[in-house]
C-alpha cells in the first residue's frame, strides 16, 4: 500500500479553481486575439499554484499555443541574473528555432546577455542608465516579434526568489508590452512576502496598471480535500479520514498529499509531530542513508542540481548513486528535470526544510565540495552560471580567500549582462570579505580584471586592486539600478576614507586627488538625480582638485562633466572653455568616449554662443562617429541635442527630420529613454510648424513610453501649451502642475523653467490675473536670461507683453503698468537675436509693448508680419496679422488689406484649433462688418452702431468699460438706477458676454468705442 500512495501522492483530478482557470484561459483567449495579457499568481507554499499552472499550460497546448517556461532560482548574491528569462527564451528557443533566430536577427550581441547560445555578449560600452533599458525594450521587442504570428505563454515561476534585474524586466514588460499575442504569468509565494521582501514593491507597482490581473490561491475548503483525497486515494475516504486531514492540513494542498502519505503509511501513529518541518522531513527520513544523503547535497546545491556535479559531490558508486536517486524519485521527494540531466526537490519546502536540517559544519563541508567539484571540472553546469554559482559555494564554504577572486569575477560577468544590482550585491560581498583574505591574495588582483567602471587614474596595470576600487564599483553599480540612496551612502564612505588617509600638507584629496575628484563627480551626479541640489558645488570640488595635475582620464571626465552641467544650467564663455579643455585632454589620454561626450557639448555651447554653422557641424561629426563605433549613448544624445539646437535656431523643419530619424534609431536599438527624449523635442518642432494634431499625437505617445520623470515632464508641458493655445485652460493647469512635479524643485534648469513659466503667464492671463503674469515674469526672470536661452525667453516676454496689451484701459490694470512695461522692455535689450526667427520675435515684443502704451502702429505689424513670413511659423504669423488688421481698421481706410489680413489669420487659426484666436478673429470681423469668406463684391461700410449699440447704450456701455456701478451711470446720464440697470443687460445679451468685467475688456480690446475716458 506505502508503494502505491508514493507513488500516487498527488492526485490524477484536478480539484478545485475553477474561477482562477477561468481566468487564465480568458486571459488565453484575449491574447490569440491580438491583446497581450499579464497575470500574477500568488498563494501561499503548498496552495496549489504550481499543479494550476501546469493545468494551464496543458490546455493552453491544446489550443496551439507554444509555452515557454521559467523559473527563479536561489543561488548567487541575489538571485541567478534574468535566470528564469533565461530559460524561457531557452525553452523558446528550442521549440521555435526559427522564429526565434529571425526576431533577434540584428541585436543577437546584445540579446546574448538573456540567451548566450545567441551569441557573443556585445562588448561593453561606457557606464550609462540606457544599457539596461535597452536591453529590456530589445526582450519586449522580442517577444513582440514571436508572439506576432501564434499564441505564446511565458510562465515564470517563483517570483518570491527572484533576482533585482529580473524584478526589473518584468516591470518593464508589463509596463510595456502593447501588441503580440503573448500572455505573460507569474507566479509567487504569498506568504513569504514579508513588509521588507524586495518583491513587495513590485506587487505594488504591476496593482496599479490596469492592464495586470493578479490572482490570490486560497486554501481548500473541506469538500475540496474530500476530492482531492479521493483522487489520491483512488476510493471513497472515511469521513474522520478527510476530518482529520482537513484540520491538520488546514486546506494546503502540498500539505494534505503529505499528509496522507504519512497516513497510510503508519507514521502517524508513531507520534509524528503537529509542526511542519517535522511532517515535512518525515518521508525523508524513511529513505536509505545514501538516498538522505543524495537528497542533502541537493538541497544545499540549489534549486536544481546537475547529475555530474551531484556524483562528484556525492561520491558514491555510480549504481548506489542511481539506487539512492531512484528511491528519492519513487519517494516523491526528487523530481527529474525535463530539460537535461539534473534534479530538484519536487517542492521546495522540502528542499527547505532539508536544507534548515543540516548542522552548520556540514553546510560549509557540502559547500566546499561543491566548490572543489565545479573548479575541477567547469563543464559540469551551464558556463552563464558557472562563476556566479562557484561564487555562491566559496562564500557560503567560508574561505575568504577562495570566494573574493570569484566573487569579483561574478560581478563582472554580471557587468557584462547588465544585471547591475546583482553586480551591486557582489560587490558588495567582495568589500565584506575583504578584511578576512590574507594581504597576498589581495596583492594579487588588479584592477584591470574586476574595476570596468573606475579608471585606474593613470595607476600602471600592475597596481593591486584597493578597496576604494571596489567602493568605485559599488557605487557606480548601485546608480545604475537605481539605488541612488545606496550609491550616495557608498561614495560618501569612499570620500571619508579618502579625508582619513590624507596628509595634512597635501590639501583637498589627500594623497589621491583623482580619485577624489571621480568620487566628487559621481556625487555630483547623485545629489542632482536625488533632487538634493544642482550639483554644482560638488562638481566645483573635483575641478579643485583636478586643476593643475597632468591631463588623466578622470581630468577630462570631470571637465567633460562641468561643460556638459553648464551646457544646460549656464551656458557661456566658462562653459564653452571647460568642453575645449575636456576634448583636449580626452584626445591626450585617449578617452574615446569621454571625447565624444565632450565634442557633442562643445557644439551645443558653440551654437548658444552663435557660432552655429561650425556647433552643428560638430554634433554631427560625433553623430557619425558615435553610430561607426557602435557607442549608442552618444549617438542617442546626439539625436536629442542637434534637433534642439536646430529648433533653437529656427530650422524646425529640420529639426523635424533629424528627430524622426532618431526616433527610428532609438527604437532599432531599443534606446527607450533616448526615445521619450528626441520624441519631446519632435513634439516641440512640430508646433512650431503648425503641425498641432501631429503634435498632440507625439504628445500622448510621449505620455505612455516616458520611463523617466522629466520626459513624462516634457510630456505634460507639452499638452498644457497645446492645451493653452487651443483655450482648454482647466486642461492646461493639470498639465502645468504635473509638469511641475516631474521636473522637480531642486534643479530648475532654464529649458523647463522659462516654458513652465510661459504657460503659467499664459493661463494668468487667460483668467484675468494680471497682477499673477507680472508676479510670474519677475519670478522667472530675476537671475535673467542666460546665453543661449532666447528661445525660451523671447515667447515668455511675449506672453506677457501681450498679456498687458490686452489689458490695457482696464482700471484694475493700470497700477503697477508703466513698471511692468519697462520690465519687459528692459529684458528684450539685454536678450539676443541671433537669427531672424528671434529677430522677429523682437519685433513682435516691441509692438505689442506699443500697443499697451496706446501706440498702436500698423507699421510696427507689417514689419512683424514681414519678418515672421518666411520662417513656417503660422500661429505667431496669424497673430501678427490679427494685429495689423486690428491696427489697420482703428486707422481707417484699408478695409480690403484688413480683411485679407483677418481671413488669412483665421483660416490659420480654424486649421489649428487655435480657439481663443478664432474667436478674436472673428469678433473683429464682426465689429468691423468684414467678411471672413473670400469676397465676391465690394463690402458694406460698417455703420455706427457696433454689435446693433444704439447711441444710449455705447453712452452706458463707455461708463460701464471704465468700472462705473449702475447707480453711478444713472448719475452721470440722468436716468434712473433702473434704466441703467436695463441698458446694461441689452448690452451684455449684444455683446454676448456674461459679466460687467468681460464687457469691459471686449470694449477695449476690440475697440467698440472710439474713444473710452479714463
Amino acid at each position: 500500500m506505502l508503494g502505491t500512495v508514493e507513488n500516487r501522492s498527488v492526485s490524477p483530478v484536478f480539484v478545485g479553481r475553477a474561477g482562477e482557470m477561468t481566468a487564465l484561459t480568458e486571459a488565453l483567449s484575449r491574447a490569440t486575439a491580438g491583446e497581450p495579457q499579464a497575470l500574477l499568481v500568488g498563494g501561499e507554499a503548498g496552495v496549489g499554484k504550481t499543479r494550476l499552472l501546469e493545468e494551464f499550460l496543458g490546455e493552453a497546448c491544446s489550443q496551439g499555443a507554444v509555452v515557454a517556461l521559467g523559473g527563479c532560482v536561489e543561488i548567487g548574491a541575489d538571485g541567478l541574473p534574468f535566470a528564469p528569462f533565461s530559460t524561457a527564451l531557452r525553452d523558446l528557443r528550442r521549440k521555435l528555432p526559427d522564429e526565434l533566430a529571425a526576431a533577434a536577427r540584428g541585436q543577437e550581441g546584445e540579446l546574448a546577455r538573456l540567451l548566450p547560445e545567441l551569441g557573443d555578449a556585445a562588448g561593453p560600452e561606457p557606464y550609462n542608465e540606457d544599457s539596461t533599458a535597452r536591453l529590456f525594450e530589445l526582450t519586449v521587442r522580442l517577444l513582440e516579434r514571436v508572439a506576432a504570428d501564434r499564441t505564446v505563454v511565458l510562465a515564470l515561476e517563483d517570483l518570491h526568489w527572484a533576482d533585482a534585474s529580473t524584478r526589473h524586466l518584468l516591470a518593464y514588460l508589463f509596463r510595456t508590452l502593447h501588441r503580440g499575442r503573448l500572455v505573460v504569468v507569474a507566479t509567487y509565494r504569498a506568504d513569504d512576502i514579508h513588509r521588507r521582501h524586495p518583491l513587495r514593491p513590485l506587487l505594488a507597482e504591476l496593482d496599479r496598471l490596469r492592464t495586470v490581473r493578479r490572482i490570490e490561491l486560497p486554501r481548500f475548503t473541506r469538500t475540496e480535500v474530500h476530492r482531492q483525497l479521493t483522487g489520491i486515494l483512488a476510493a471513497e475516504p472515511a469521513a474522520a479520514l478527510v476530518d482529520d486531514i482537513f484540520r491538520r492540513s488546514d486546506g494546503n494542498a502540498f500539505f494534505v498529499e503529505e499528509l496522507v502519505v504519512c497516513q497510510e503509511s503508519g507514521c502517524a501513529s508513531g507520534g509524528l509531530s503537529e509542526s511542519l518541518r517535522d511532517l515535512l522531513l518525515v518521508r525523508v527520513e524513511r529513505l536509505s542513508e545514501d538516498a538522505q544523503k543524495v537528497a542533502r547535497i541537493v538541497a544545499e546545491g540549489g534549486s536544481t542540481v546537475e547529475y555530474g556535479l551531484l556524483a562528484a559531490v556525492a561520491r558514491l558508486p555510480e549504481d548506489d548513486l542511481i539506487e539512492a536517486l531512484r528511491a528519492a524519485v519513487n519517494a516523491n521527494i526528487l523530481l527529474a528535470v525535463p530539460d537535461g540531466e539534473g534534479y530538484r526537490f519536487r517542492h521546495s519546502l522540502v528542499r527547505e526544510a532539508v536544507s534548515d536540517d543540516l548542522l552548520p559544519g556540514e553546510r560549509s563541508r557540502l559547500n566546499r565540495r561543491f566548490a572543489e567539484a565545479l573548479e575541477a571540472d567547469p563543464g559540469l553546469v551551464r558556463a552563464d552560471e558557472r562563476t556566479t554559482r562557484l561564487a555562491s559555494y566559496w562564500y557560503h564554504a567560508h574561505d575568504a580567500a577562495k570566494a573574493l577572486p570569484v566573487v569579483l569575477s561574478a560581478a563582472v560577468e554580471a557587468r557584462k549582462r547588465h544585471a547591475h544590482a546583482e553586480r551591486m550585491r557582489l560587490l558588495e560581498r567582495g568589500l565584506e570579505l575583504w578584511d578576512d583574505v590574507p594581504e597576498e591574495v589581495r596583492a594579487s588582483l588588479r584592477p584591470i580584471d574586476y574595476a570596468d567602471a573606475y579608471p585606474a587614474c593613470g595607476c600602471p596595470e600592475t597596481t593591486p586592486l584597493r578597496y576604494l576600487d571596489l567602493l568605485a564599483e559599488a557605487a557606480v553599480a548601485a546608480r545604475l539600478c537605481g539605488e541612488r540612496e545606496r550609491a550616495l551612502k557608498i561614495v560618501k564612505r569612499a570620500l571619508r576614507l579618502l579625508d582619513e588617509d590624507a596628509d595634512p600638507s597635501g590639501g583637498a584629496g589627500g594623497k589621491d586627488p583623482q580619485r577624489a575628484a571621480w568620487f566628487w563627480t559621481e556625487r555630483s551626479k547623485l545629489m542632482s538625480n536625488l533632487g538634493r541640489g544642482d550639483g554644482w558645488a560638488e562638481l566645483a570640488t573635483a575641478q579643485d582638485l583636478v586643476r593643475g595635475l597632468p591631463p588623466s582620464a578622470v581630468h577630462a571626465r570631470v571637465l567633460a562633466v562641468a561643460a556638459g552641467w553648464g551646457m544646460l544650467h549656464a551656458p557661456g564663455p566658462e562653459s564653452l572653455a571647460a568642453a575645449e579643455r575636456a576634448v583636449e585632454y580626452a584626445r591626450l589620454v585617449k578617452a574615446e568616449a569621454v571625447e565624444l561626450n565632450a565634442r557633442l557639448t562643445l557644439g551645443g555651447l558653440m551654437v548658444d554662443a552663435g557660432d552655429i554653422e561650425a556647433g552643428l557641424r560638430e554634433m554631427h561629426a560625433v553623430l557619425e562617429l558615435a553610430r561607426e563605433s557602435c557607442v549608442r549613448h552618444e549617438a542617442g544624445r546626439a539625436y536629442v541635442n542637434i534637433p534642439s539646437c536646430l529648433e533653437a535656431v529656427g530650422r524646425s523643419r529640420e529639426a523635424v527630420r533629424i528627430a524622426e530619424e532618431g526616433l527610428r534609431y532609438s527604437r532599432e536599438c531599443g534606446l527607450r529613454d533616448n526615445e521619450g527624449w528626441v520624441l519631446t523635442n519632435l513634439v516641440e518642432s512640430r508646433m512650431s510648424l503648425g503641425h498641432w494634431d501631429e503634435a498632440s499625437e507625439g504628445a500622448h505617445r510621449l505620455h505612455r513610453i516616458a520611463y523617466s520623470t522629466k520626459p513624462r515632464g516634457g510630456a505634460h508641458l507639452r499638452r498644457a501649451h497645446l492645451a493653452w493655445l487651443r483655450g482648454e485652460l482647466s486642461t492646461a493647469a493639470e498639465h502645468l502642475a504635473q509638469a511641475r512635479d516631474a521636473y522637480g524643485k531642486h534643479d530648475p534648469m532654464v529649458q523647463y523653467l522659462l516654458p513652465l513659466a510661459q504657460v503659467q503667464l499664459g493661463l494668468a492671463a487667460g483668467h484675468g490675473r494680471l497682477a499673477d503674469v507680472r508676479t510670474g515674469l519677475a519670478d522667472a526672470a530675476r537671475d535673467g536670461f542666460p546665453v543661449g536661452s532666447q528661445r525660451y525667453a523671447w515667447p515668455l516676454l511675449l506672453t506677457a507683453a501681450t498679456a498687458e496689451a490686452e489689458a490695457r484701459g482696464l482700471p484694475s490694470a493700470e497700477e503697477g503698468r508703466a513698471e511692468a512695461l519697462e520690465l519687459i522692455r528692459t529684458y528684450a535689450k539685454r536678450l539676443a537675436t541671433p537669427v531672424p526667427v528671434w529677430q522677429a520675435h523682437a519685433l513682435f515684443v516691441g509692438a505689442e509693448l506699443a500697443r499697451a502704451e496706446g501706440r498702436d502702429d500698423p507699421d510696427r505689424w507689417a514689419e512683424t508680419v514681414v519678418a515672421l513670413g518666411p520662417l513656417e511659423r503660422p500661429y505667431e504669423l496669424a497673430r501678427a496679422r490679427h494685429r495689423w488688421a486690428d491696427a489697420l481698421l482703428a486707422r481707417g481706410g484699408h478695409r480690403d488689406r484688413a480683411g485679407e489680413l483677418v481671413r488669412e489669420a483665421h483660416m490659420v487659426a480654424v486649421h489649428l484649433g487655435a480657439r481663443p484666436l478664432r474667436e478674436d478673429l472673428e469678433l473683429l470681423a464682426a465689429r468691423a462688418r468684414l467678411s471672413l469668406r473670400a469676397p465676391v463684391a465690394a463690402e458694406p461700410e460698417p455703420d455706427d452702431e457696433g454689435f446693433g449699440l444704439t447711441p444710449r447704450e455705447q453712452d452706458v456701455l463707455r461708463l460701464v468699460a471704465v468700472g462705473r456701478t449702475n447707480r453711478q451711470i444713472a448719475e452721470e446720464l440722468f436716468i434712473s438706477p433702473k434704466t441703467a440697470s436695463v441698458h446694461v443687460s441689452n448690452i451684455l445679451g449684444k455683446l454676448g458676454v456674461a459679466g460687467r468685467g468681460e464687457a469691459a475688456a471686449l470694449t477695449h480690446r476690440l475697440r467698440l468705442l472710439p474713444e473710452v475716458p479714463a
